[in-house]
């Protein structure tokens, strides 16, 4: 007895260590919920370096004069509703056991990942509880296994999820969408490691860079960046994954508390362009607890007072990166015939590849195999990735 009940102390013990704070299991279920101080990607993750002393871009003023240097900030999000729509992007954190769902792919299903996703029914969409026709954005994040799943343009129609595009992102390693392709957003980047929320404005730290859009852009991008959504050819506009840095010199004291986080987070790791929009509008998730007034303070800061930080490489339509797609040596189902509800597990040997989904039915995968239980004949998919491009493989499982 005494043997038993030290192995469930230490048990428990174990799970309290790896949901504490600053993991992804530490992560608060729920819309809009907490992520008590988890950072999503690694430290070295573009998104999350510390760029405060890295050099300006030759072009910087360049840049700034194309965009407007007496454009202001302007913070994309806020308490309440404007125009009948909350005000920023929406996410939630789902606790691991929601159900996958397909999802149908509308628009771009060459460039996105294919489902099943933890999506609940009542996921909220971006601009509810009127989405409209905006981007309409949905952003889930699965407690369980760390994966962030993001939607462009979703919605539900007879009961199923569809989306214009989609993108499933590992949350403990470096992802990168393959080059030129979009993710849920135009810079082919994550929406909401982005985001400026409050849970992290009232901890009194942003541990990362903002999104921001400008109306007008290059054919180019530049990293975190992998995809174009160009307005123009000019070598002064903007390319996707352009950062911004509010300058070292420029004086934050006389800000509120919780706007000086925010400013302070522009200085230390600026704002990536990532969408095509009003002019360098911040994106952030509503929440009642926004002081709009005070988020209003934050518009007397114009575009001359930012740096561009040095882009380099650039890319353009002549000099994007080529290389190998992953290569799959096999992919098989053991067995191959079984009856309805008996397991099976599929296998698959793959090097070169950054993630792995199988679809449908599992959706994304670490390791190298996976247990299903078909109810019917299934044609089961594996899609490796890496920044070249993707790989299909396939398997059937006969159900008789």
């Amino acid at each position: 007895m005494r043997t038993i009940v030290l192995a469930v102390l230490n048990l428990c013990i174990s799970a309290a260590a790896f949901a504490q704070p600053g993991t992804c299991a530490g992560l608060s279920p729920g819309p809009l919920a907490s992520l008590n101080g988890f950072v999503p990607f690694p430290s070295s993750n573009l998104w999350n370096t510390d760029i405060s002393k890295a050099p300006v871009d030759p072009n910087s003023a360049n840049l700034i004069d194309y965009i407007g240097a007496s454009v202001t900030l302007h913070p994309d999000f806020g308490a309440g509703l404007y125009a009948g729509q909350t005000m920023g992007i929406p996410y939630q954190i789902e606790a691991g056991t929601q159900a996958k769902v397909p999802v149908k792919l509308t628009e771009y299903p060459g460039n996105s990942d294919p489902g099943p996703m933890p999506i609940p029914a009542n996921a909220l969409i971006e601009g509810y509880p009127k989405p409209g026709n905006g981007d309409r954005h949905v952003l889930v994040l699965d407690q369980g296994s760390c994966w962030l799943y993001e939607l462009y343009y979703a919605g539900i129609k007879n009961g199923a999820w569809y989306a214009g595009s989609s993108a499933i992102w590992d949350m403990t390693i470096n992802e990168q969408r393959p080059y030129t392709w979009t993710s849920a957003d135009a810079a082919g980047l994550p929406i909401f490691v982005g985001l400026v929320r409050y849970d992290e404005v009232a901890a009194g730290a942003i541990n990362h860079a903002v999104r921001f859009t400008v109306p007008l852009t290059q054919q180019a991008f530049t990293p975190p960046a992998s995809h174009w959504a160009p307005t123009t050819t000019d070598a002064n506009a903007p390319p996707m994954g352009m950062r911004m840095r509010l300058k070292a010199s420029f004086d934050i004291s006389g800000f509120s508390s919780a706007n000086q986080v925010i400013l302070t987070a522009l200085k230390k790791y600026g704002m990536i362009l990532a969408d095509n929009g009003s002019a360098i509008f911040i994106t952030g998730m509503p929440d009642s607890h926004w002081n709009n007034n005070d988020l209003d303070m934050l518009k007397s800061i114009t575009a001359s007072s930012f740096d561009v930080v040095l882009m380099n490489p650039v890319y353009t339509p002549s000099n994007v990166p080529t290389g190998p797609s992953p290569a799959v040596a096999s992919f098989t189902a053991d067995p191959m015939t079984v009856s309805a509800g008996q397991p099976v597990t599929l296998s698959w040997n793959v090097t070169g590849a950054i993630y792995n989904i199988v679809s449908p039915q599992v959706g994304p995968v670490r390791g190298t195999s996976v247990v299903v239980t078909p109810a019917a004949t299934t044609t089961y998919g594996l899609f490796s990735t890496n920044q070249y491009g993707r790989k299909i493989a396939k398997v059937t499982v006969t159900v008789q």
